[in-house]
């Protein structure tokens, strides 16, 4: 009985050990919360990316988050001609390293994000109340992906410039 046992936790470790967690946009996908965020980043041609990259972070806003955006601004990012504003937008909510909420540090610090030009840092700040960066809050952190960490966030960060 005690062979049967051993050898069946041994099949479950062996199964757990050969499983992959989803990538970010496999991920994001899945929870179905993140259609705004993944129609974005599919106009702006960063879909691809997001999904192969390695050690990203992605600060992810839902679609409540976007929808608290004036009237009419997704639709006029989402427009052929807005393609490299959209990607700034959306390059300034990624990382190019995993950051753990473990890893935050108390109190503002900066971090830099994969937005080209202008405004490439992002403010953190872990207190008692919860990590905000920027304007935004995480509401839920620390989703592991096979390629990366996804923080939910309630508001869409736009970049100073």
């Amino acid at each position: 009985m005690r062979k049967v046992y051993l050898g069946a936790a041994m099949a479950l470790g062996l199964m757990a050990g050969t499983a992959s967690a989803a990538n970010i946009v496999d991920t994001a996908k899945s929870a179905g919360s993140f259609n705004t965020l993944l129609a974005a980043a599919q106009a702006a041609g960063l879909a691809d990316a997001l999904a192969t990259g390695e050690n990203l972070t992605v600060f992810a806003p839902t679609d409540e988050a976007f929808a608290k955006l004036p009237a009419g601004t997704v639709d006029e990012l989402l427009k052929p001609e807005n393609k490299s504003k959209l990607a700034a937008i959306l390059l300034y909510h990624v990382l190019p390293r995993k950051l753990a909420s473990n890893q935050m540090l108390p109190g503002p610090f900066h971090v830099r994000t994969l937005k080209g030009e202008g405004d490439r840092t992002l403010a953190v700040a872990k207190g008692a109340g919860g990590v905000t960066i920027d304007s935004a809050n995480v509401v839920k952190a620390d989703i592991m992906t096979d390629n990366g960490i996804i923080h939910v966030i309630d508001t869409v960060m736009l970049p100073a410039n």
